[in-house]
């Protein structure tokens, strides 16, 4: 039976941390402003927060799955103080050459989410940075919260999206107010 909980799925690079492109130090893992502030208030509504990322940098062999695996554990060492803990975390280490059903904006992350963690993806909100962070959130028949990155004008993707926030903590502010949990 599906939980009743509202779950939140959740880009990571450029929507929680900066972008650090093809991230492999976990000592380089840092919050954007407003992201902190958002997943605690998220967490304290009681929305359940899951983690949905690719990460094609492993099939390149640009980072390792212990690289990722050590980053993604800094961020949650970091965020556990305020209360926030992931429900899960789910990555797609493929290239888009390779064709898989677990790349954003394919639904595969979000299923296996949702099979694991019992939960109906068409009942999640999905928020990113990206274009295919929306994609994603389309194909599962969910939410969309683009956020935009830091001195970005525009709003690629913005179009497609349910709502456009300027950072987290906005995004964070909508679903509350517009999606209960």
């Amino acid at each position: 039976m599906p939980s009743k909980k509202r779950f939140i799925l959740l880009d990571r690079d450029g929507t929680i941390t900066r972008d650090q492109h093809y991230q492999k130090d976990p000592e380089l893992t840092e919050l954007l402003p407003g992201s902190r502030e958002g997943l605690v208030k998220l967490a304290q509504a009681g929305y359940a927060l899951v983690l949905v990322t690719n990460q094609s940098g492993i099939a390149q062999g640009l980072l390792s799955l212990s690289d990722l695996q050590r980053v993604n554990q800094r961020l949650a060492d970091i965020l556990l103080p305020d209360g926030v803990q992931f429900a899960g975390m789910y990555f797609c280490p493929h290239q888009d050459k390779d064709h898989c059903h677990c790349r954003k904006p394919k639904p595969g992350m979000a299923e296996q989410a949702g099979r694991e963690l019992g939960f109906d993806p068409r009942e999640a909100v999905v928020v990113g940075d990206r274009p295919c962070d929306i994609g994603l959130g389309k194909a599962i028949g969910g939410k969309t919260v683009l956020v935009r990155k830091a001195g970005d004008k525009g709003e690629e993707g913005g179009e497609e999206a349910d709502w456009v926030a300027a950072d987290l903590l906005a995004a964070a502010d909508w679903i509350i107010a517009n999606i209960p949990g």
